[in-house]
């Protein structure tokens, strides 16, 4: 693989990368590509981890090295699964595992490629972290700190919350240097935390960055598209609001708080009915898409589009079939390309419906790796105690 193939299976389907520029240099340097991922350990995986698996397969197979991190003691700074930590880091073994391996392996990928690192042993393994850690806090200023709590699924933070949730941007900054990770990577929503690893890079001795020539550098810091939650009408007072201020027409003196934005827009599992559970039934499957805010000719703002778009044709040589209903004539027709869906979809062409079917039986073919390795019972049980602890 060239080096300009590299670079185009890293780059593509992200909404930004931090810097183009600079990935090209770190590739050609031929320094080993090192790549993050963070998640916290918080309940049922949901579609949205196989979007962010896509990627991590395009750059397994363009080279990189992967490490998923299974951010316990974030997870309970941040008041998931109680915020018990042992919980937590059982969870992540008997439960996280297992189900990203599963769902890996649903899109081709090789799971025993995947590197899990748990946050708890790191820190204890590398003490040295701390001083990383407070490297970065000192080149931090406090008010920049408060205002990328927004990563946490919070707002800004308040004068009565825990010092240890202001602490957490720094930390996860500081995680990228701590697994000497030259490739970043995260949702949109996760850009500010990117953004204070990446002007701190130069400023830290600790666990600093290096290349292959020993230069030192930046993190690269590569932020996948929002997929749509898909009840996104009622995630808004106003349901044209989201559409103005996506295509830059927010009508002025409109004040919107952006990471509040992109936290009402996105699928998350604290959202109900925004997405779609990895370990959802055919049935559920059908019911959640099938009731999804889908605007007939609507391309903008459009879950079920944002969905085709992101998860179908992820892959350019995707083929995806949609059959009219009967009354429509039951044609079917198969789209190659995600433009010419669009297309038909705008110009009334193509029903929402039958677009809904089809995006339905393309998920629940896709699940059907992870519903055989939770059949097992020792994961099955895993399951079903996170499920209990999530709905307490």
């Amino acid at each position: 693989m060239t080096n300009e193939e590299k670079f185009q299976l890293i780059t593509r389907n992200l909404e930004e990368t931090l810097t183009e520029e600079e990935l090209k240099k770190l590739i050609e340097s031929e320094t080993p590509l090192r790549h993050y991922i963070g998640f916290e350990i918080s309940g049922k995986l949901h579609i949205g981890y196989l979007f962010q698996l896509m990627k991590v397969k395009d750059i397994q197979d363009a080279g990189g090295e992967t490490i998923i991190w299974l951010a316990d003691l974030h997870s309970a700074i941040n008041d998931k699964l109680g915020g018990d930590l042992e919980t937590i880091k059982r969870m992540a073994n008997e439960y996280f595992i297992p189900a990203m391996e599963s769902l890996f392996e649903s899109i081709g990928g090789d799971p025993k490629k995947l590197i899990f690192k748990l946050c708890s042993e790191e820190y204890a393994k590398h003490p040295e972290f701390w001083f990383t850690f407070l490297e970065m806090a000192k080149n931090t200023s406090l008010s920049r700190s408060k205002k990328s709590m927004t990563i946490m699924g919070r707002e800004e933070a308040e004068d009565n919350m825990e010092t240890a949730k202001v602490m957490y941007p720094i930390m996860q900054a500081a995680d990228i240097f701590l697994l000497q990770t030259n490739i970043a990577h995260a949702g949109m929503d996760q850009r500010k935390v990117h953004v204070i690893a990446r002007e701190s890079a130069f400023k830290i001795k600790t666990n600093a960055l290096k290349d292959k020539n020993g230069n030192q550098i930046k993190p690269i810091a590569i932020h996948t598209p929002i997929l749509l939650g898909l009840n996104l009408s009622k995630n808004f007072s106003d349901p044209t609001l989201e559409i103005q201020y996506t295509s830059g027409k927010v009508p002025e003196g409109t004040e919107l708080n952006l990471d509040e934005i992109a936290m009402r827009l996105k699928m998350s599992k604290s959202k109900p009915g925004s997405g779609i559970s990895i370990h959802d039934s055919k049935d559920e499957i059908f019911l959640k898409v099938n009731g999804a805010f889908a605007p007939p000719k609507q391309s903008e703002q459009n879950p079920i589009l944002n969905w085709v778009r992101y998860l179908v044709f992820y892959d350019e040589s995707a083929e995806f079939m949609v059959t009219e209903e009967e009354q429509h004539g039951g044609k079917k027709t198969i789209y190659k390309d995600y433009q010419s869906l669009e297309d038909d979809y705008k110009n009334g062409k193509l029903y929402p419906k039958p677009l809904k079917t089809a995006l339905a039986e393309w998920l629940v073919e896709k699940l059907e790796r992870v519903r055989q390795v939770f059949s097992d019972p020792i994961k099955r049980k895993a399951l079903q105690e996170i499920e209990m602890i999530t709905v307490r």
